[in-house]
């Protein structure tokens, strides 16, 4: 007789143990244990696996069948096709991931409106009702085709056995943690569920030749919700990033078992749902004023390059302590900074409020901005303004020196596109445009030569 024992389960980190506690030993954290109950038939997985294993039938890597690379199904959306590899690949499921308000069950809904034209699509949420459903279809598209279905449900056993039917070219689960399987008795989004729900689909998808997408939820930290597993378990994992209210917004592959990494799509919300940004250098820049503080920087999102304002306002401190506020910018970057050209240039920043922002929602991670936001800096502590035909890019090292950038030439390339005359950059980046690059060996130099006029 199948005898139950119960278990405690970290929901942060999986661990599991025999009695609760109030700390997980593995990572750390308080109160995550939850209990939940384990199956015992009597008999160790290991005698079982033992006698019910069979040896697998293998073939010559050159004779498996690589299939066919047109049968990708196409977004509608090209950029978001370059960020997939192409397109999305039957039997590939797909974790989309992004902060709530974001627009991803819009950007799904637009998706699967332009792949039901060629196969059908089936959406299934676990968050909202049919009727919640139509009223943004309604408002993004006013006719639907007839192969996009769309179904309510948060059983997993459920959505898996749909998937194995075959029926559908694509289908969306909104989202992986709502979903609840019936031999799991913890409640949905644990560690468990979110595990053994992702299992069962991921089979069913592979099984049935059918491309699934599952949405994520994150945390205040802005990763990944739940087990890091699920990461590990799905062929593309993409990142929703922006600001959910206003701003441009950017989707990248943080994984991609089909194509690059380095694709950027970038998109922009109005009230008939998400649109593609053709030319995001020109809508960036389209309301620049050039004030002190202002600097235009060539930067490179995955491998798309895109020009952006640097905004930097410096004032004198009224209590003790100074303030630093980065929005778009690491703030421990920006204090790196501050203390280089403090350390380096003799700039008196020490009793300055600092506040740095980057344009448009934009969120860098590009060691190339360095140059940009010092300058920034400078040019505001000094009231003195940059040349407004100039873009900036470069890395900063401490001794003040200015370093190569990767992919200069397409920052070049953007900058000469959108109209601009020359370009500071490190003394690498002159090779091939030696009359548009204005040549910057050290920090204290480039603002003498540049921003002290």
């Amino acid at each position: 007789m199948v005898k139950l024992k119960v278990k405690f389960v970290c929901q942060n980190c999986g661990a599991s143990y025999s009695k609760w506690s109030g700390k997980c030993e593995q990572c750390g954290e308080w109160n995550t244990l939850l209990e939940q109950a384990v199956e015992d038939t009597g008999k160790s997985a290991v005698s079982r696996s033992a006698s019910s294993g069979k040896v697998l039938s293998v073939q010559s890597v050159n004779s498996i069948d690589a299939g066919d690379e047109k049968a990708r199904l196409k977004t509608g959306f090209g950029d978001l096709d370059d960020v997939l590899g192409g397109g999305i690949l039957p039997a590939s499921v797909t974790l989309l991931a992004g902060q709530p308000g974001i627009g991803k069950s819009t950007l799904l809904l637009q998706v699967c409106s332009n792949i039901a034209l060629s196969v059908p699509v089936l959406y299934i949420s676990g968050e909202e009702s049919a009727h919640q459903v139509k009223l943004r279809a309604e408002r993004i598209a006013k006719k639907h085709h007839e192969d996009l279905s769309f179904a309510s449900s948060t059983s997993a056993d459920d959505i898996a056995a749909t998937v194995r039917s075959g029926k559908y070219g694509l289908v969306v689960v909104d989202s992986i943690q709502t979903l609840n399987l019936a031999e799991v008795s913890s409640a949905p989004g644990t560690v468990s569920q979110v595990t053994n729900s992702g299992n069962v689909i991921i089979r069913a998808a592979k099984a049935s030749n059918t491309a699934v997408v599952i949405v994520g939820h994150v945390t205040k930290e802005g990763t990944l919700a739940g087990p890091k597993i699920l990461e590990h378990l799905v062929d593309v994992v993409l990142n929703f990033e922006g600001d959910r209210y206003g701003g441009f917004k950017t989707l990248r592959a943080v994984k991609n078992r089909f194509g690059s990494t380095n694709e950027l799509a970038i998109f922009e919300m109005d009230s008939s749902g998400l649109k593609p940004v053709a030319n995001p250098s020109a809508a960036l820049l389209s309301e620049r004023q050039n004030t002190d503080g202002s600097i235009v920087l060539a930067t490179i999102e995955g491998a798309r390059p895109i020009l952006v304002e640097i905004q930097a306002l410096v004032n004198t401190t009224s209590f003790g302590y100074p303030k630093r506020t980065a929005s778009g910018f690491d703030l421990n970057r920006l204090n790196l900074l501050v203390a280089v050209l403090e350390q380096r240039t003799k700039l008196r920043l020490s009793d300055k409020d600092i506040y740095l922002n980057v344009v448009g929602g934009m969120k860098l991670n590009d060691p190339a901005a360095d140059l940009a936001v010092c300058m920034a800096v400078a040019s505001a502590a000094g009231a003195r303004k940059l040349n407004e035909e100039l873009v900036v890019f470069g890395e900063v090292g401490l001794g003040g020196e200015i370093r190569s950038a990767y992919g200069a030439d397409k920052r070049i390339a953007e900058a000469k596109k959108l109209g601009f005359t020359a370009a500071i950059a490190p003394k690498s980046a002159a090779k091939g445009s030696s009359k548009f690059v204005l040549p910057a060996t050290d920090l204290r130099q480039a603002l003498i030569k540049y921003i002290n006029k």
